[in-house]
């Protein structure tokens, strides 16, 4: 088995028997990620829903059926990519994650992408993009509205990754509105991401790049 795949498994069984935060106690099952391990584009969410926890698998309800359409007009497959979120367990009654659970997995989040060593992170939602521009960079975080439509290089654990920020999926359910915004960070945004990520070389931050 290759060494990424060992490394994988180590990592899902610490997740399965994690007791780091209360979380573990209301979930049916651990929601670890899935995805290519050697993915160029990581997927950050913020906690899988119920679907999520019936599965053991992220965005397989409404939200992930509305995150594969956009992977289509982003010309990737769903396989080819690589899924996660900042808190690896169901809260309850679908609530927002607490600050301190989102610390408490950081230990599995980060080994995520450790592992997996992503070209490009698509941060989906307040919670996900909070997660990786103030822990990755001296920006504070504005909210979605003020950083997206804009592509950041950022630090992340001593590699230079490509960051965009956009809606999480869910977002747009509740709000159609939303859906068109969505629509163009995958169709132009995460396109311009994905070609500057393959020619990555030492870490900066890239100013506005327009829409």
């Amino acid at each position: 088995m290759p060494e990424k795949d060992v490394e994988w498994e180590r990592l899902v069984n610490d997740i399965r028997n994690c007791t780091r935060c209360p979380l573990h106690r209301f979930r049916k099952k651990p929601v670890p990620g899935e995805g290519s391990l050697d993915s160029a584009v990581m997927f950050l969410g913020e906690a899988p829903g119920r679907s999520e926890d019936e599965a053991g698998r992220p965005f397989v309800g409404a939200a992930g059926r509305l995150l594969n359409e956009l992977l289509n007009l982003a010309g990737l497959d769903r396989g080819e990519v690589f899924i996660t979120n900042v808190v690896k367990c169901r809260p309850p009654n679908n609530r927002d994650p607490r600050s301190e659970e989102v610390a408490a997995c950081s230990v599995h989040t980060n080994r995520i992408i450790g592992l997996v060593r992503p070209r490009v992170i698509v941060t989906l939602g307040n919670h996900a993009g909070r997660y990786i521009f103030e822990r990755f960079s001296k920006m504070r975080w504005l909210g979605i509205k003020a950083m997206r439509g804009r592509v950041y290089r950022l630090n992340v654990l001593n590699d230079s990754v490509v960051v965009i920020a956009t809606y999480h999926p869910a977002a747009a359910l509740y709000n159609p509105q939303l859906k068109g915004e969505l629509e163009e960070d995958f169709k132009v945004l995460l396109r311009r991401a994905i070609k500057l990520g393959s020619t990555l070389k030492q870490p900066t931050l890239l100013d506005f790049m327009g829409r």
